[in-house]
């Protein structure tokens, strides 16, 4: 039988009914690839995935979430849905909202969002609004507009978004046939961490699995409010979609650190921006600056020597651990114009072209 998206897959575990219409893209689904090279520096009886959620429809996780998101407001009869965003979430409001004949408006810091996304966000025909201020901003104002008027909004504090968006730890436990041992993760709006920590704990108690992940997040060191306990007032960091200084799933993320036995840390821009060209260069995966930032995490605890106990022991390949990957590359393609070697210009010239390739 045909794919046909997360709802029609997980049906029995979402909160859908007979009567809600199934708003798709066929996403989810996404792959789960094992990285060799990973696996090599963090340990030899390390396997480490990476679960690819750039390859969802819009080009980020945000659709599993959207597609439970926007059904729903559909079934409820709403005219309209609303969201803040840095990018991600616009794209996939927009795209889904298009599908559902129904209207969307998004708030977005201004001048604080990808190239790529900003495409997204206009492309589908949404009312596009940006704000003089950051996301928290946008966030407080989408917040206030829909407690006063009848439109819905689907940021992740619409639980719906957070139902859908389990499913992908659902599809890594129905590959591994387990659930992974630790799962890193990169954190802004703490959504999805919250989303990954409720799909693991809803498993293992249908018996799917017979234990849990510890769940280890990252925040950029320009906006890492949950680690340093307090809001940050202005942000900073490359990594846009993680670019929140007062996450609204805030306790939600600190319940997934303590309940899973993990951790939420912090990464540096130059960590990201290096993990961001590892994933290119050694498993020729493209993603956004913010989806590195859960690999920035593993380099950086596995150069502190973190997982040297763990290992011992072990057989080989025994600890697995996933890393989520939450956008594609082309979302943001000013920071890879930024981050590699500009092209030589030559004459049309054969000698100087093969000079040039070293022939």
């Amino acid at each position: 039988m045909n794919y046909q998206g997360v709802i029609k897959r997980y049906r029995q575990h979402l909160p859908v009914t007979k009567n809600t219409p199934i708003i798709t893209l066929q996403e989810g689904n996404t792959p789960l690839l094992l990285s060799k090279s990973l696996s090599k520096i963090v340990g030899q009886k390390v396997e480490v995935y990476l679960k690819y959620e750039g390859l969802n429809p819009t080009g980020s996780f945000k659709d599993r979430g959207m597609t439970v998101a926007v059904s729903k407001a559909k079934e409820d009869g709403v005219a309209a849905v609303i969201c803040a965003s840095t990018g991600n979430t616009s794209a996939s409001a927009a795209a889904y909202a298009a599908i559902a004949s129904l209207q969307c408006v998004v708030l977005i810091p201004k001048g604080a969002i990808a190239l790529g996304k900003l495409a997204q966000a206009l492309i589908h025909g949404p009312k596009v609004i940006a704000i003089d201020g950051n996301f928290d901003d946008c966030l407080k104002l989408v917040r206030e507009i829909t407690a006063e008027y009848p439109i819905t909004l689907v940021n992740s504090l619409n639980p719906n978004r957070i139902e859908g968006q389990k499913t992908a730890a659902f599809e890594i436990c129905d590959v591994l046939g387990v659930a992974p041992d630790y799962h890193f993760i990169p954190v802004g709006n703490a959504g999805n961490i919250t989303a990954y920590w409720k799909g693991y704990q809803e498993y293992k108690q249908l018996g799917k699995i017979t234990r849990l992940p510890k769940i280890c997040g990252f925040q950029a060191e320009g906006a890492a409010p949950i680690v340093r306990k307090k809001i940050v007032k202005k942000p900073q960091t490359v990594a846009s979609a993680i670019k929140i200084g007062n996450p609204a799933s805030w306790e939600k993320a600190e319940a997934a650190r303590d309940e899973s036995g993990g951790l939420i840390d912090i990464v540096s821009d130059q960590e990201i921006i290096s993990a961001y060209k590892f994933l290119a260069v050694k498993e020729g995966i493209f993603v956004e600056p913010a989806s590195a930032a859960s690999v920035a995490g593993l380099l950086k605890m596995a150069k502190q020597g973190f997982f040297k106990n763990e290992i011992l022991g072990r057989q080989a390949g025994e600890i697995r651990i996933v890393c989520v990957l939450t956008g594609h590359g082309l979302k943001d393609p000013d920071c890879a114009i930024a981050a590699i070697k500009k092209p030589k210009t030559l004459a049309v010239n054969l000698k100087a072209v093969v000079k040039e390739i070293g022939l």
